[in-house]
C-alpha cells in the first residue's frame, strides 16, 4: 500500500543515504520520457523538502532540457535488500551550472567528479513509499570507473567542444550547457 508525505522524514533520509543507485524520470510535452539510472555517490539531501544530485556528462542532456521545458521530475530509489521499499520523490527541478551564482554553495556538498556538468536541485512536492516486494534481492559490488576514466582521458577541451554543438535534446528541445569548468572546492 502506498503512503504519501509532504516531506522526507528522518527514516526516509537514512534510507536514501544508504542507496548506491537511484533513477531519474522527466518529461516534456511532445518529447520522449527520459528515465536514467544514477550512481557514483552523487545524491545529497539538502533538507527534508530539497535534494540535489551531481550530473556528469554522458550520452545526452535530456534532464536539463525537460526541466527547462516543464520542470517536473521524479526520483526513485528502491531497496535491493531488506526491508523491501520503493521510495519516490516528486518535485520540480532546476539545473545549476558552474557559471551560476549558486554553484559554489551547492558544489560544496559534493566531491566533483571528472566530467561534472551541472547539479540538479529538486524542490519536493510529495514523497511516496510503496512495498517494493516485486524488486529482486541484489548485492552492490562496486561503482564503474569507465565514465570518470573517459573524462580524465579526453579532458575539458573535448568536453566543451561537444557542449558547443550539443545545444538541443534528442527531441530538439534547447539545453543549457556549462560555459566554464567547475572548480574543485578546497578540502
Amino acid at each position: 500500500m502506498a503512503e504519501f508525505f509532504d516531506r522526507m522524514t528522518d527514516q526516509h533520509i537514512a534510507f536514501v543515504e544508504r542507496q548506491p543507485v537511484f533513477f531519474v524520470a522527466t518529461a516534456a510535452a511532445d518529447a520522449r520520457i527520459n528515465l536514467s539510472p544514477k550512481g557514483m555517490d552523487c545524491f545529497r539531501v539538502l533538507s527534508p523538502d530539497r535534494v540535489a544530485y551531481l550530473d556528469v556528462a554522458g550520452s545526452g542532456n535530456e534532464t536539463n532540457a525537460h526541466l527547462l521545458a516543464d520542470g517536473r521530475i521524479t526520483i526513485m530509489f528502491c531497496a535491493f535488500d531488506n526491508p523491501a521499499l520503493i521510495f519516490r520523490l516528486y518535485g520540480r527541478g532546476v539545473a545549476v551550472l558552474p557559471q551560476d551564482p549558486e554553484w559554489a554553495d551547492l558544489a560544496a556538498h559534493f566531491t566533483l567528479l571528472p566530467g561534472t556538468r551541472q547539479i540538479f536541485v529538486i524542490d519536493i512536492d510529495q514523497v511516496q513509499t510503496s512495498c517494493g516486494w516485486g524488486v529482486p534481492h541484489m548485492v552492490f559490488d562496486r561503482e564503474r570507473e569507465t565514465l570518470s576514466k573517459y573524462h580524465r582521458q579526453h579532458g575539458e577541451e573535448a568536453r566543451f567542444a561537444k557542449y558547443a554543438v550539443r545545444t538541443q535534446s534528442i527531441d530538439g528541445l534547447p539545453v543549457r550547457n556549462p560555459t566554464r569548468a567547475p572548480q574543485q572546492q578546497q578540502q
